[in-house]
């Protein structure tokens, strides 16, 4: 299996945008040590890109990816190392963690996430257990996971301002691989154990606006500092309260937002000679899954929304109901695996790129939301090219892809500059970005 392929028509552009990124990797590392100098990162996350070739960023920020079981199982060693560091610099004396995932029992995809996400934490030498919020567990219950694993689900309990299991299990550190979308439980209030991400980075709170009014000023020091437009990595966004889809109240002002938007992106696009057609995605502000999502290309098409897509954008995840969306500019994703539209997803922990996957949708175009049903992921090292395949790749080339899929080294003095396994740390840099934006984010939330 070959990596995905870039649309020929934009390829020169995206070899560009590479090799300015690429010459200025130096300084792109002093500049992000720095950053985390002042900024603590969020313990984990996950990134969506979208790649059009003349156009790259981050469409999507996850805290708590639940997508570990989609990562190359060769670098669980690597990851660990950057766990390591992520709990040494929360609970320095941490022997233990405490996982406190999803109340999903029967999606077994979902536990072989967690199964993964332990085995990560136990590789790099804590003690790892499970503490289930869901009411339904009220015993040590054993699960079987997607691939025939098992893991052990324990309720959560608290005394006084410490949560433990029935045994005592109490670390200092409590992990949390559950966003909260339906509110902070009792039984994680003011305790007084670190908890991580913070309760205030759960859905409950966080408005992905928030995060990409924090990536608009990290995006903007970064391609200050590269001599670059910043609309080459950075979306446009707005926000709109006041909806209800069912009632169909705010529909003007959501129809009026996306024209806004829509004649925003063809200036750009008209400036930058690009004959794409301009779309914009309208989203919950808060929530995962890819529900509450819909591609637009006339503001007609939110006047008009039949009963089935309005009842699609009216709740999301927990069955809350939508009231604020953001409406962000849609960027086209113009790279194929084998045929199909895909989308890379980059995840890391704490400051590091630990690996990633590419998202493939073969029912999907390339304007549209590919986290949907039918959705399938290629983890890395199925994606490796073989040595002496085309387009230059070879062994070395091969050792490359392999090193993204732990920290992201470049193959700087390559032989073939425009090699694709320099895409991969192009994509990390991208990524690190909507981290660093997290991390502000977060910052601010805490007041």
């Amino acid at each position: 299996m070959s990596l995905p392929v870039m649309s020929s028509a934009y390829l020169t552009q995206l070899q560009e945008f590479e090799r300015k990124i690429l010459s200025n990797q130096t300084k792109i590392e002093a500049w992000f040590r720095q950053q985390w100098a002042q900024h603590k990162p969020p313990f984990y996350g996950s990134v969506d890109i979208r790649n059009a070739g003349y156009k790259m960023a981050s469409i999507d920020m996850n805290l708590f990816p639940g997508g570990f079981n989609n990562l190359n199982p060769n670098f669980i060693q690597l990851a660990a190392h950057a766990a390591q560091d992520a709990v040494e610099r929360s609970c320095p004396q941490a022997k233990s963690v405490l996982i406190v995932p999803e109340n999903h029992t029967r999606n077994t995809f979902y536990l072989q996430n967690v199964y993964a996400l332990a085995n990560i934490l136990r590789s790099a030498g804590f003690e790892v257990r499970l503490g289930s919020l869901n009411p339904e567990i009220t015993e040590a219950t054993e699960f079987e996971t997607a691939l025939g694993d098992k893991i052990l689900l324990e309720p959560l309990q608290r005394t006084r301002g410490r949560v433990h299991l029935a045994d005592g299990f109490s670390p200092c550190l409590v992990l949390l691989n559950n966003d909260l979308s339906g509110g902070v439980p009792e039984v994680l209030q003011g305790i007084n154990q670190t908890v991580l991400p913070p309760l205030h980075g759960g859905w409950t709170t966080r408005r992905k606006t928030a995060h990409f009014a924090a990536y608009e000023r990290v995006a903007a020091e970064f391609a200050e500092m590269l001599d670059i437009d910043v609309w080459h990595i950075n979306p446009y966004f707005e926000q709109i309260s006041g909806l209800d889809f069912q009632e169909r109240e705010g529909e003007d002002a959501l129809a009026e937002a996306v024209e806004r938007m829509l004649a925003k992106i063809q200036t750009k696009y008209d400036e930058k000679g690009i004959a794409d057609k301009p779309f914009v995605i309208v989203k919950a502000d808060a929530g995962t899954y890819g529900m509450g999502v819909m591609s637009v290309k006339s503001a007609d098409e939110v006047r008009g929304l039949n009963r089935k897509n309005r009842n699609k954008m009216a709740k999301i995840k927990e069955g809350l109901e939508v009231s604020e969306v953001i409406v962000q500019e849609g960027i086209y994703t113009y790279e194929t695996l084998n045929g199909a539209v895909s989308e890379p997803v980059v995840y890391m922990i704490d400051r590091f790129v630990v690996g990633g996957f590419f998202r493939v949708h073969e029912g999907r175009g390339t304007d549209e939301n590919l986290n949907a049903t039918g959705m399938s992921f290629v983890p890395l090292n199925q994606a490796i090219p073989v040595a002496g395949a085309e387009n230059g790749s070879d062994e070395r080339c091969k050792r490359i892809f392999a090193q993204w899929d732990s920290l992201g080294v470049p193959q700087t003095d390559s032989a073939n500059p425009d090699c694709e396994c320099n895409r991969l740390y192009v994509y990390g840099v991208m990524a690190r970005l909507s981290l660093l934006a997290a991390s502000l984010e977060l910052e601010q939330a805490a007041g």
